[in-house]
């Protein structure tokens, strides 16, 4: 389970990914408010945080963890620390001059109509995603075509007042008749199932709890589904998930009849999840947790079937293995078996374990395949980080053709075996969303929805740039900037990275981005070792031991802006999320002198005990533990950011952000993080937290909290690199 979802791909299995202005006007304040409010603005004072004497000792070596009690995310005390820092951190945001325009700018960009990929179900219908432009929560529409008005299917926007209830996932079953949905509550990776009626609409009174990295995999009359047992303490949201199960639930029937279908005893640290094919010929079974890939199972589900368990059809864990279609009694499987840069290959449900190579493994890493019409195959690869599409004949894997994308930037594709239709979206870094349908017989495309923007960006302009790592490697960076741009390091920069759990960075449009361009700012977006831009040995060159080269790529992004003159350490910001959160807290402990701010979002910070939380033990696969060697316990020791802040340290301005139902990565790593780094600064800038409400990891966040939060931070950037 990645740290930060980052656009799940088609067919793949859910733990794959679980975890992204005009020149504004001056504000003329006459300059003694200006004074006060700088003077409060820049030296805030944080509340003492008591230490106790918790000392752990791994392998001889003892290590204090003073601030261990604000891991008890259920006691009184950790409230009040919370509540003592939003109060301070508040304050300070709320005393930012460029915070209220900020947010107003933030919620124009973002007002314009967004719209998904259209797909057609088995009943006949189309469906498909559209935010009307400032709606917390996207709405599922309903069509009789394509081109036909189209109706309100499934609005989320009303299963709570304040958008805190996020659609996770749509099921319909094969028949067209049913369609189950999951839910998470205020962000929380804890998911509900309900059931509907699709021809009437209707909510049907079935209703599942205590999901979790779940799918509805329909079978006859029900569907199978992934959950834990129901937790018996207070620690929903932080304590320990072991035992995923699945269990098999008939429509109709309450959760308490629902049948274990599978559950492994002997494996309680790993995640299972079932999927069936369209025919309800065959049930695929995923098992994933114990090394960086995952294990396949198939199950002959036909009449008079041979055998009727499982037959294993990968070997073991080191390497990736996933069903994208089947068709009659062959199975598509995607994989980076023996092939680093991913191929598709073709096998058989009567025997599974003897695979032939459709498409071979290329120069470039296979990033998708989606089957459209009879024969032929869509694969998109990932060519230096953006998407390049082709056609391939499904008979004999010859390439028949390019599909010319509009530029240099990211697509997906919504298409179905044996029909015609295809339809996929592009974006840049300078084009929002962008619906084409393609034509087969044409080979053209042409767009079938085009954002109506309030906003011109044919000012600005993006580049991708590639610069030396610290042993030579050539790393990619993508520059996104006003035309004319001068190389005299005066620039803004925000420098944003990830680099773990094989999730790449293509480009991508955001319209939070545009207030920071509209007032000078470069945003830097940079492809690191960790990632899957180029296959397998690019994301193992991140992980366990070689994960110093994550922060090395990503300071060496840093002191090239500063050598190519668009920048200098002064005017310097660096943000992640989750692992990218890991990112900037190891950089910023590491080069504090290199940049003026840091935003370490939901991080990981504590890499001594993160496998202890949640389904933390997940992530050992690319981090180690410090439970598996001394050695690996001395390299997590030597970079974990919790670990290596030193008293008497000036620290960039910093903050911290979380939440209160981040059940992914739990809180407790950014409030022990946070207390240590207001210990240990004795530089003149801010060390603060912003701690959500209602809010988890960051999946299905309501549009307003996400516009509240960016226009926070980036009002906390401008302030403090001048701008």
């Amino acid at each position: 389970m990645a740290l930060f979802q980052n656009g799940a791909k088609k067919n793949r299995p859910l733990w794959h990914y679980f975890a992204n202005f005009v020149h504004m006007k001056r504000f003329f304040i006459p300059s003694i408010i200006m004074a006060s409010i700088v003077f409060d603005a820049c030296a805030p004072k944080t509340p003492v945080t008591r230490k106790d004497n918790t000392v752990d000792n791994y392998f001889g070596t003892e290590v204090a963890d003073p601030y261990r009690w604000l891991e008890d995310d259920a006691s009184d005390e950790t409230a009040q620390w919370v509540i003592a820092q939003n109060k301070v951190t508040d304050h300070y945001l709320s005393k930012l001059p460029e915070r209220k325009k900020l947010l107003e700018r933030l919620k124009e960009v973002a007002n314009y109509e967004k719209v998904g990929l259209p797909s057609r179900k088995n009943n006949g219908k189309w469906y498909y995603f559209r935010n009307d432009g400032l709606q917390n929560q996207s709405v599922l529409y309903e069509m009789d075509t394509p081109e036909s008005e189209p109706h309100v299917f499934l609005d989320p926007n009303t299963l709570s007042e304040d958008g805190t209830v996020a659609l996770k996932g749509t099921y319909f079953s094969h028949d067209g008749k049913y369609m189950a949905y999951t839910i998470s509550r205020s962000g929380s990776d804890w998911e509900e199932i309900y059931l509907m009626d699709v021809a009437n609409h209707k909510l049907l009174n079935d209703h599942i709890e205590w999901a979790k990295f779940t799918t509805a995999a329909w079978y006859k009359d029900g569907f199978y589904y992934s959950a834990y047992d129901k937790p018996t303490d207070e620690h929903a949201y932080s304590g320990k998930n072991e035992g995923h199960k699945i269990y098999y639930h008939k429509v109709g029937t309450p959760q308490s009849e629902d049948k274990l279908f599978y559950q492994n005893e002997k494996e309680p640290l790993r995640f299972y999840q079932a999927s069936v094919n369209e025919q309800e010929t065959m049930l695929f079974l995923y098992e994933d947790g114990a090394d960086i890939g995952n294990n396949l199972y198939v199950m002959d589900l036909r009449d008079g079937a041979k055998n009727k368990g499982f037959v294993q059809i990968t070997k073991d864990m080191k390497n990736t293995c996933y069903q994208v279609e089947t068709d009659g009694e062959k199975i598509y499987l995607y994989t980076n078996v023996d092939a680093p840069l991913n191929k598709l290959v073709v096998t058989d449900i009567n025997n599974p374990t003897v695979w032939k190579d459709l498409i071979p493994e290329g120069e470039s890493v296979l990033d998708d395949v989606n089957f459209i019409t009879d024969g032929f195959i869509i694969a998109l690869y990932s060519e230096d980080a953006s998407t390049h599409a082709y056609l391939y004949d499904r008979n004999d894997g010859r390439k028949v053709e390019e599909l010319h994308l509009p530029g240099v930037g990211s697509a997906s594709f919504s298409s179905k075996i044996h029909e015609p239709w295809c339809y996929y979206s592009y974006s840049s870094f300078t084009t929002p969303g962008t619906i084409y349908f393609w034509n087969i017989e044409t080979g053209n495309s042409e767009v079938y929805k085009q954002p109506k923007t309030n906003f011109d960006l044919s000012d600005y302009e993006s580049k991708q740039v590639f610069f030396n790592s610290k042993d030579g490697t050539k790393i990619p960076m993508f520059l996104t900037y006003r035309k004319g741009i001068k190389l005299d390091g005066s620039n803004p920069v925000y420098l944003y990275g990830y680099g773990g759990f094989n999730i790449s960075l293509p480009p991508s449009f955001s319209s939070s981005r545009i207030p920071y361009l509209e007032a000078g700012g470069i945003y830097a977006q940079v492809n690191l070792r960790g990632g899957s831009e180029y296959g397998e040995s690019w994301h193992l060159a991140g992980t366990k031991m070689q994960k110093q080269n994550v922060f090395d790529d990503f300071i060496a992004a840093a002191e090239w802006l500063i050598a190519q003159g668009y920048t200098s350490s002064s005017r310097l910001a660096i943000v992640g999320g989750s692992n990218g959160g890991l990112l900037v807290g190891a950089c910023m402990t590491q080069r504090p002198e290199l940049f003026a701010v840091a935003i370490p979002q939901v991080g990981v910070m504590d890499m001594l005990r993160y496998h202890k939380f949640t389904i933390g033990w997940n992530w050992a696969p690319d981090y180690g533990t410090s439970e598996d060697s001394e050695e690996m316990f001395r390299y997590l020791y030597g970079y974990s950011p919790l670990h290596n802040l030193k008293p008497g340290t000036s620290y960039p301005a910093t903050l911290v952000t979380t939440a209160d139902h981040d059940d992914r990565v739990v809180p407790a790593h950014s409030f022990k993080f946070a207390a240590t780094l207001q210990e240990c600064n004795s530089g003149p800038n801010p060390q603060l937290i912003r701690i959500d409400s209602k809010a988890g990891h960051g999946g299905g966040k309501p549009l307003e909290k996400v516009l509240e939060e960016q226009a926070d931070i980036y009002a906390f950037i401008m302030h403090n690199t001048g701008m």
